[in-house]
């Protein structure tokens, strides 16, 4: 009897211990994320629910990106699939038919309405440009469709993925009041933009730039220009006036430093545009970064 007494008091004791614990909310639902900054973007969303992973490491440019054999095990593994959409991830296509199965797809831009722009190979075509993520007011798009995804793939998750993107939201309206008060500082005549290949149309949409050219006609930092489309830059930067050429880090600035020996310009190759950085680890720090050097060279 005293041997039953005595089980039964650890038996209690044990589930009380159990009980006592901390909770974990942790749901295994494999969640991937095509780019860095949409990983960024919707682990702000699923909080300490979920674990986002990013199909691109840090610092990958997605237009050059070369897909390897283990991202085929991560797409065939991911439950919920992350695209930015437009056509931006051109090298998820392969990827879903080796990797097979189904999977939940959220595409972080339906809802918005693209800017176009010349198709990369016949500029007599038109495209949406997908970089929209350089407008925050684009952004909480962005965000209110990860969290309806993820409320379609975990249902007793809504709560708290409904609460995680209303906090981010109202972050990224303070980021479009900060970054409208530094941008503030550029007398609106020197609000000029030149890149490497068109990326800025939202930002400069949102916060009264121009872009005075792009290097290279394209959406894309992979494409190439001729003799012809190097000269029409070269006098596109003369004739407005602008003192910089502004590069992702990822770029090659060779083009770009031979167009500033022709016209004088300041190049600034250390943005990060289109992937996350060591620099930049977060969303929120990326665009702080990027504005700050902005201003810095054009004020």
């Amino acid at each position: 009897m005293k041997k039953n007494i005595h089980l039964i008091w650890l038996t209690a004791l044990f589930l009380a211990a159990c009980g006592s614990a901390a909770p974990n909310h942790a749901v295994a639902l494999k969640v991937l994320a095509t780019t860095t900054i949409l990983k960024d973007l919707a682990q702000n969303v699923a909080g300490s629910r979920l674990t986002v992973d990013s199909l691109l490491p840090l610092g990958a440019d997605p237009h050059a990106y070369q897909p390897r054999p283990a991202d085929v095990a991560k797409v065939a593994e991911s439950a919920v699939l992350i695209l930015n959409g437009l056509e931006y991830e051109h090298f998820i296509e392969p990827l879903l038919e080796n990797a097979g199965g189904q999977r939940l797809t959220i595409t972080a831009s339906d809802g918005l309405i693209p800017l176009n722009m010349p198709a990369e190979d016949d500029p007599t075509q038109k495209v949406g440009d997908p970089h929209m993520w350089l407008n925050p007011n684009d952004t909480i798009q962005y965000i209110r469709n990860i969290r309806d995804g993820l409320i379609r793939a975990d249902p007793t998750g809504a709560d708290e993925y409904s609460a995680n993107a209303q906090d981010y939201i109202a972050q990224l309206q303070e980021l479009d009041a900060w970054i409208q008060t530094q941008v503030n500082q550029i007398p609106p005549q020197k609000r000029l933009l030149v890149t490497n290949h068109q990326v800025f149309g939202y930002f400069a949409e949102a916060y009264g730039f121009r872009v005075a050219d792009s290097i290279l006609p394209s959406l894309s930092s992979e494409a190439s220009a001729s003799a012809q489309e190097l000269a029409a830059s070269i006098d596109a930067i003369k004739a407005s006036g602008a003192p910089v050429i502004f590069l992702d880090a990822a770029e090659n600035p060779q083009l770009a430093k031979q167009i500033a020996a022709e016209t004088g310009v300041q190049v600034v190759n250390t943005l990060s545009l289109e992937a996350l950085t060591e620099t930049a680890p977060t969303y929120l720090q990326m665009m702080k970064y990027n504005v700050s050097e902005i201003v810095k060279a054009l004020k």
